[in-house]
């Protein structure tokens, strides 16, 4: 079969909705939901803001888990946590020590307010690092996917981010080759 690279199956950025690093959790929300209503209807809706600095650079994304994890501060410093399960803690061992904190009791009481005074800056996703270069293989791509553990990387041609791979999209060509295949 033909190589595919990057990007013949990222979204363009145009395709996506911004905010501002200063926004409000809700501000977001509106603009996730402006874009998705913009998006291309021939493909899967993608539930990621692009997040943009005073200059206009994107400095990150909000998906939905950043959103969900973000209603609930705790989850913050948890994220190490999960990191201890490789030096041998068991899922039990960890799962006693997130109850321990009293994760995700009550996120959901004064959400209204939560929504207005949690910062996108504060739980997205930065871009710092992990760009995929916009001819990369899609075999060099699921590998970045996969040691990132994010749904989605940003790509780049030269010094500018052009649009976003999504392990949705992957997934979906990985499927279509497979069924091509004879068994």
């Amino acid at each position: 079969m033909k190589e595919i690279n990057v990007k013949s199956i990222m979204v363009p950025l145009g395709e996506y909705g911004t905010v501002s690093e200063n926004a409000t959790l809700y501000e977001a929300v509106l603009a996730l939901e402006e874009a998705q209503k913009k998006a291309d209807q021939d493909r899967e809706k993608h539930p990621t803001t692009l997040v943009i600095d005073k200059a206009g650079r994107i400095v990150g994304t909000l998906d939905q888990w950043d959103v969900i994890k973000g209603l609930e501060p705790k989850f913050r410093p948890m994220e190490t946590l999960k990191e201890t399960s490789r030096f041998g803690f068991s899922p039990e061992f960890i799962k006693l020590m997130m109850e321990g904190h009293s994760l995700w009791r009550t996120p959901l009481m004064d959400i209204c307010k939560k929504a207005d005074d949690i910062k996108v800056k504060d739980i997205m996703h930065s871009i710092s690092a992990g760009y995929l270069d916009e001819e990369t293989s899609l075999d060099k791509a699921i590998h970045q996917l996969v040691i990132s553990s994010r749904h989605s990387l940003p790509v780049s041609r030269g010094n500018d981010i052009v649009g976003i791979l999504h392990l949705s999209d992957v997934f979906k060509e990985v499927c279509d080759r497979i069924k091509a295949c004879r068994v």
